[in-house]
């Protein structure tokens, strides 16, 4: 005896897939995944805001440091933000030629040179640490501060 099913209206609730829409579960599963997306999102603000100051995320990130690390050598800039030397070489004479950066005899090693921040890399970098905290809430805006607290010490905690 054939019996005849009614079908189940609760598919009804369901929205069929978009056809444009990809299954990313797996991806979504990976932390590369999610921290590039992420940094994708962040970098294109932060593109966007820096371009003010002509300044690239690793321009930022070497100019914050001698801000706060005046003095620091090339091979601690090397080491901290693991970047190849040769890399840094052009970079710090670009930083150079813009006159936001000046080499002066180590104190503590005669080999080495110290770098430090011109007056004019000093407002710049003030000024561009101001813009990229503010860009940063922008962008994380999403989060409380503790979920972005507990992001960044978990992400530290992966290259740490």
């Amino acid at each position: 005896m054939a019996t005849t099913r009614k079908k189940s209206t609760s598919t009804a609730l369901v929205p069929p897939p978009r056809a444009d829409r990809l299954d990313t579960r797996v991806l979504e599963a990976l932390v590369g995944y999610n921290a590039r997306r992420a940094w994708l999102a962040v970098s294109m603000v932060f593109a966007e805001r820096m371009a003010a100051y002509g300044l690239k995320q690793v321009d930022f990130s070497v100019l914050s440091l001698l801000a706060h690390n005046p003095g620091a050598t090339s091979r601690q800039l090397c080491a901290t933000l693991d970047i190849l030397p040769p890399n840094l070489v052009s970079l710090i004479s670009a930083m150079d030629s813009r006159g936001l950066i000046e080499r002066r005899p180590h104190p503590h090693d005669g080999r080495a040179i110290g770098l430090h921040l011109t007056p004019a890399g000093e407002a710049l970098v003030r000024d561009a640490e101001r813009t990229v905290v503010e860009l940063e809430a922008d962008a994380s805006a999403r989060l409380t501060s503790r979920e972005r607290e507990t992001l960044i010490r978990l992400l530290q905690k992966i290259y740490h």
